[in-house]
């Protein structure tokens, strides 16, 4: 098989928002982009950091904040966690692993500020079923994967 890189697995339309938003807007973008995660975003366009589904339960509804008076800067995470766009989709899998996290902003050689993609769950199981020699039945259940992250990657 040959050599899979993150370069033609990710995806390359990444959806922003400025740190200064609210966690509501934030929620309403996901929503409707029918998306998982925001890049954070300075007031100048440089990416500083990721907002997610779970930033806005596990920083938001569960401290049982208002989603209208807490700012994407508060709740983001800021400790970008990348991957250049030549590297092996191995290398990704590891890279989540070992930061615990379910999104990887994709860059271009170091430079950070300016991702080109981004990798989540849902890329993985479109690959798995793309690659895997598999009977009709897991073939099903990884097409369910993939159909149930389809809103939420």
């Amino acid at each position: 098989m040959a050599t899979t890189l993150i370069a033609e697995l990710m995806t390359r339309k990444l959806e922003t928002i400025k740190s200064s938003a609210t966690a509501q807007d934030a929620a309403k973008r996901m929503s409707d982009k029918k998306i998982s995660s925001l890049v954070v975003t300075d007031e100048t366009g440089i990416a500083i950091g990721i907002v997610t589904e779970r930033d806005l339960v596990w920083r938001v509804c569960v401290h049982d904040a208002s989603s209208k008076h807490t700012i994407v800067q508060h709740i983001m995470s800021s400790a970008l966690v990348t991957i250049d766009a030549d590297s092996e989709i191995d290398v990704a899998a590891d890279i989540m692993l070992q930061n615990n996290v379910r999104h990887l902003l994709v860059i271009q050689g170091n430079d950070t500020s300016k991702p080109v993609g981004i990798i989540s769950p849902n890329d993985f199981v479109g690959y798995l079923k793309d690659n895997l020699d598999i009977d009709e039945v897991n073939a099903r259940i990884i097409e369910s994967l993939k159909d149930a992250n389809k809103d939420h990657t």
